[in-house]
């Protein structure tokens, strides 16, 4: 018998697939915004009276196969007017409608995009890159939100140490405190610090329309943190018609994740509603961090008239999920990697053994299931399955997530987003947009308080210390009250807002808006008995109204209290074009109160009541501009620049350890200029984007927790310290034919102090305060590489299938510089440079009809896959990991003296997604 070549046979079944595609009638073309001139994705166009036809790809185009003759085609997309189109297809031929352009309604179906601020290509004077929900959904791999912006010009975001919701982002060398992040306009950053915490928006992907990243100063109105940039995430609208969607995913470590959406379509023109629900489960990739999440999504839209819109949403992940928080010196996670690196002491290996979890886990406890190497995580250890102690958390008496394990590190949170927008056109001229919303949040993370046992008690050895329940509940069995403790560290808050704008178009050239920001907020901080760990009850010393009492699960210990947030800015803004240029200008000014009560202090003048102080009003001033040159059909140029204010944070105005205000709190500055030139050439089958920036950062102001293995807990509050972020960026798409589609970006950024700063260290156990000055003149911004490009390559073969082959490479990438080892003069040497590393990824799918109503679409995603090495957080001169003799760190500033997080091993997803309408 002769031997089958598939090869062959593949070969031919694939040119008779394009042979058939290319002799049946069809229809193609691509839709555009009329106004902005953007392709529109996800635009419908159908034969009228039938349902023949497709949505547009995220380049605008469409393809269908149709029936000879003459027919109309209806085009219609979300908050633009429909139109129809008469074309006449011949037999065999494919019938090329052009570029069809859509007109915005007088009230967009989603007035969601004017109140958040999008830039509009070739208009607006800032660097930006928009992401749509199709290129989210193809790269993303239902990994935390910010990783996919990873193809972004300077923007690099990480998963840290590997637990779902823990991502960080950075833009242009400014961490997230400093970037703004907006959900369909309204802030989320931290009210008291600026942070975001990526957990609280686990769903938020899946209901995600698009992702505006404005980088620099950005054209947002709002007197936001959005130094290094503005990420502002738009959620998809409530559709037309009537579908939806069920989509199942399966990846690594067993991680499984299934995604309903539902639309109810308009109904009368006048109601839609949108529903998106999400159950998410996995081991963790790295050992320990385990998820076990859910989300929602809602979404309601009334039509009341046509000059008045109702605009529901709703969102939250009620979610858990074990921690990985503490790096480790490289040996700690790979002996072999760690020698490979130059500057690397092998006289440390012997010191940070690679944590193996034979050794550590299976002879002692029987546990068999534990990783160690890259997998390693000191958060977690095994228990004795004879252990039946329940946890307090989210104020219930619960079973434990495991009978034969416990988490140091967990993180449990639920932070409902609601807003209701109200969008109405007064006149001709005159239109207001209207949002109020609530922000809640209860939960929190857990820890270890007390005199717990470690690893090294019992006689176990691993490159870091990790806790030892066993010993840990033997001892507190013996002692009867517990000496350590699994502990709470609360967050509940309530924030309300209200963002209002009013938009003037005094003619066609000239616009203004003006409007009004106010946010409060209740935090509420206290620890709590979690895990008694065998005990009876734990002493509680802290609490000056009731000393020395016996805490039980759920009771209040080491601390509580309530932080207040009262703020109210204000801002105009001016915008004209006309012919070949634009221009806006915006001022705003903003001020704010921090108020803070203790409930475990004495009050000074009142020794019955609790400790309170109120900061005075804190204020702020931003002036911010820039112009754009539409110097021909293809060519634009543009520059912007501003004088920001940032308020300090709550920590930089109180210390909510010892409840006192520090003294004349001073607002952040920051200056900067922008200027750029955008490029279509080749029948607009190029597009480039080039721009360069500069960035004066003056009296930044950090805090930095310290914390000692001697128990020592204390405060760094550096202050005054200055740093210039200046560099060039570069992105460019090209789509020469249909099939096949270039991406790429470069980022070239130089980021470094230019001053020495001053500051305190603080300890919480006594009343001492040193006064300091860090010697960072001339040290480098770390924490990001100043470094990056991205270069991907997709292939559309045939209709529905796309492949993407993305590549990134990182360098000059520095550590985070630790403030303990900053503080002698005699060492002025720079942070330890972490190597370069590139990283290859794949992305392939395929959607195909089941019938005029349902279709199918199979994907998958590798990461890392070519499973590299390579260290992607790295912090220097560690005051925990540093190879040390005597106490002294042997190579300051080498790799053997830092601590890191290594980046993900090699890990897939894979799924299928159910559209039917």
């Amino acid at each position: 018998m002769r031997k089958i070549n598939y090869t062959l046979v593949l070969l031919t079944a694939f040119f008779m697939f394009f042979a058939v595609q290319l002799t049946a009638q069809n229809v193609k073309g691509i839709v555009k915004d009329a106004g902005t001139k953007e392709n529109l994705y996800g635009a419908t166009a159908m034969i009228k009276g039938t349902s023949t036809g497709n949505i547009t790809d995220e380049n605008g185009y469409f393809l269908f196969k149709t029936t000879a003759g003459t027919q109309t085609i209806v085009f219609s997309y979300v908050g633009y007017e429909t139109i129809e189109r008469e074309i006449n297809v011949k037999s065999g031929e494919t019938f090329d409608v052009g570029v069809i352009y859509l007109e915005p309604s007088a009230l967009q179906l989603s007035g969601v995009e004017i109140i958040a601020d999008r830039a509009k290509e070739r208009e607006t004077p800032v660097a930006f890159t928009n992401i749509k929900a199709r290129d989210i959904e193809q790269v993303l791999g239902s990994r935390d939100l910010p990783l996919a912006l990873n193809s972004t010009p300077s923007v690099y975001s990480t998963d840290q140490g590997g637990g779902a919701g823990d991502a960080r982002i950075n833009v242009r060398g400014f961490n997230q405190r400093n970037v703004a992040i907006m959900i369909n306009g309204v802030p989320v950053n931290d009210m008291e610090n600026g942070w975001v915490y990526w957990s609280n928006w686990d769903g938020i992907s899946d209901a995600t329309s698009s992702i505006q990243m404005q980088r620099g100063l950005s054209a947002v109105n709002l007197a936001t943190p959005s130094i290094g940039g503005t990420m502002n995430v738009i959620t998809s609208p409530t559709e037309r018609r009537a579908g939806g969607t069920a989509k199942f995913e399966y990846g690594t470590a067993n991680f499984m994740k299934a995604t309903v959406t539902a639309h109810t379509g308009m109904i009368n023109d006048k109601f839609a509603l949108s529903f998106s629900g999400v159950r998410k489960v996995g081991e963790g990739v790295i050992d320990g961090a385990w998820t076990d999440a859910w989300a929602y999504y809602i979404g309601a839209a009334w039509n009341i008239n046509s000059r008045n819109r109702l605009e529901l949403y709703a969102m939250g992940a009620p979610q858990k999920h074990g921690q990985n928080s503490y790096k480790q010196n490289i040996a700690a996670y790979d002996s072999t990697f760690a020698k490979s690196i130059e500057d690397y002491d092998p006289a440390a290996v012997a010191a940070f053994p690679q944590a193996n979890a034979d050794s550590m886990y299976a002879a002692p406890f029987g546990y068999n299931n534990a990783k160690g190497g890259v997998f390693y995580n000191e958060n977690w250890s095994p228990v004795s399955s004879s252990y039946a102690g329940q946890q307090f958390y989210n104020g219930k008496i619960r079973d434990r997530h495991s009978t034969n394990m416990l988490n140091e590190r967990e993180n449990y949170y639920h932070k409902p987003l609601v807003n209701l927008n109200w969008y109405t056109t007064w006149s001709d001229k005159v239109s207001q947009f209207t949002t109020v919303y609530y922000s809640g949040g209860r939960g929190g993370g857990t820890g270890t308080l007390g005199s717990v046992r470690w690893n090294y008690h019992g006689g176990i050895v691993s490159p870091s210390r990790w806790v030892h329940w066993d010993k840990t509940i033997e001892s507190n069995i013996a002692n009867g009250a517990s000496r350590g403790i699994l502990r709470n560290s609360v967050n509940n808050q309530d924030a309300f807002g209200a963002l209002s704008k009013v938009k003037i178009d005094w003619n066609e050239n000239m616009k203004t808006q003006v409007g009004v920001d106010w946010r409060t907020a209740r935090i509420d901080h206290f620890r709590e008995v979690r895990d008694l760990l065998g005990g009876t009850h734990y002493v509680e010393k802290n609490n000056q109204f009731k000393p020395n009492y016996e805490a039980k699960l759920g009771d209040k210990i080491a601390y509580d209290f309530t932080n207040n947030v009262d703020w109210l800015g204000g801002f105009l803004q001016t915008e004209y074009s006309k012919d070949f240029f634009s221009v806006y200008a915006t001022v705003g000014y903003s001020g704010t109160v921090y108020k803070h009560t203790n409930f475990f202090m004495r009050s000074k003048t009142d020794t019955t009541a609790a400790m309170s102080v109120k900061s005075d009003l804190l204020t702020a001033f931003q002036a911010k501009g820039g112009m754009n040159f539409r110097l021909t059909e293809r060519l634009n140029v543009y520059g912007n620049g501003g004088y920001v204010q940032k308020l300090p944070i709550v920590d930089a105005a109180i210390n909510d350890r010892t409840s006192e205000l520090i003294e004349d709190p001073s607002n952040e500055k920051f200056i900067s200029a922008e200027v750029g030139a955008n490029y279509r050439a080749l029948n607009n089958t190029l597009n480039i984007n080039l721009n360069g920036y500069y960035t004066m950062w003056n009296d930044r102001v950090l805090t930095r927790s310290s914390y000692y293995l001697d128990g020592t807990e204390g405060i760094y509050v550096i202050t005054n310290l200055d740093a210039i972020h200046r560099g060039v960026e570069l992105d460019f798409a090209f789509q020469p034919i249909k099939f096949f589609r270039l991406d790429g970006a470069v980022s070239l950024g130089d980021w470094f102090y230019t001053n020495d700063a001053s500051g305190t260290f603080k300890t919480y156990d006594s009343d001492s305060t040193s006064t300091l000055t860090f010697y960072t003149k001339d040290l480098k911004v770390g924490d990001a590489p100043q470094t990056q490009l991205a270069v991907s390559a997709t292939l559309f073969p045939f209709e529905g299938f796309y492949l993407t082959a993305g590549y990134r490479y990182y360098t000059n990438f520095y550590a985070d510089w630790s403030a303990d080892t900053r503080i002698d003069e005699n060492d002025r040497e720079q942070s330890w440079k972490t190597p370069a590393y590139g990283l290859l990824e794949f992305h392939l799918g395929y959607q195909f009809r089941i019938d005029d109503n349902v279709s199918l679409e199979l994907f998958g995603h590798m990461f890392n896959a070519l499973d590299t090495r390579y260290i992607q957080d790295a912090v220097d001169n560690s005051s925990y990991n540093a190879y040390r003799v005597g106490g002294q760190i042997v190579n300051p500033h080498k790799a053997d003296a830092a601590e890191v997080f290594l980046g993900t091993p090699r890990t897939f997803n894979v799924g299928m997604k159910l559209h039917f309408r």
